[in-house]
């Protein structure tokens, strides 16, 4: 995914997202201003709620991951990152526009997975099952209008990879923390809430 691809969104959060971005492009900037859009992906850090803390949840539990036969990459950001981005725009003021924001590394789900058990000292189980059987079951959860469906197995398999090239390029830099640093960050921190 890269900033010259035209977003399409299909959900009122991302339909809203868009019209904001498309407002502040509208608007003539004072002299001497700048605009920057950021368009981060999937931000995780300390204290971090929602999917990456609940798949956490069930790596802690013991309870195995039975997507393993899918392998799709996905990028990540950490808060880190996010932040040093944000200070490196205030100190080096690139040419306005719109920028993508992610970790250098895409990983798979099944790679998450194994991170998680490894920031939590337990090894990780992950299961393979046919594609085939798996979509079947995607299948009769959309029809039987289950949690889990075609949509959101679809959410959870398919592969969300965010380019930062223009973001490093503009700026001249390299990320302080590596897509794993961040992760363990993160898990470390779903640890000690949990303690």
């Amino acid at each position: 995914l890269t900033e010259t691809l035209k977003p399409n969104p299909v959900t009122v959060y991302g339909k809203s997202k868009l019209a904001a971005e498309n407002y502040l492009l509208a608007q003539v900037l004072p002299e001497g201003k700048k605009l920057y859009i950021l368009r981060p992906c999937m931000i995780h850090g300390p204290g971090n709620k929602g999917n990456l803390n609940l798949l956490y949840q069930l790596v802690s539990k013991g309870v195995p991951y039975p997507l393993g036969a899918f392998e799709n990459k996905r990028s990540y950001l950490s808060v880190e990152n996010l932040c040093f981005v944000i200070t490196e725009l205030l100190k080096v003021q690139p040419e306005s526009g719109t920028y993508n924001v992610a970790d250098d590394e895409a990983i798979s789900t099944n790679e998450l997975v194994a991170i998680i058990g490894e920031g939590i000292g337990k090894k990780a189980s992950i299961w393979k099952f046919p594609k085939a059987i798996i979509t079947g079951l995607g299948k009769i959860g959309t029809l039987l209008k289950l949690p889990i469906n075609q949509g959101k197995l679809q959410k959870l398999t398919e592969n969300y990879v965010v380019s930062n090239t223009k973001i490093k390029n503009s700026l001249g830099i390299s990320f302080p923390i590596s897509t794993k640093e961040g992760l363990l960050t993160t898990i470390q921190s779903f640890k000690n809430d949990n303690s």
